[in-house]
């Protein structure tokens, strides 16, 4: 999947594959987690998110399931 970069003092980039409902997440610490049947809105919302690393945190990863894949 490809990865954009984002303004974030924790995240380095992220995708999103809105076919397979997939969000990919790149830390700061080079770590990678993918989260599972993640909306549109949730993945554009992440994107707008003053704090993006607050918004995985409190939104994402308590609602969806999710791999460390690095």
């Amino acid at each position: 999947m490809r990865r954009r970069p984002v303004e974030s003092s924790a995240l380095l980039s992220v995708g999103y594959d809105e076919r397979t409902r997939v969000l990919e997440v790149e830390f700061i610490s080079g770590e990678v987690y993918r989260y599972y049947d993640v909306s549109p809105f949730e993945a554009a919302a992440l994107l707008r998110a003053d704090s993006k690393g607050r918004y995985v945190n409190e939104q994402i990863k308590p609602r969806h399931r999710y791999e460390h894949v690095w």
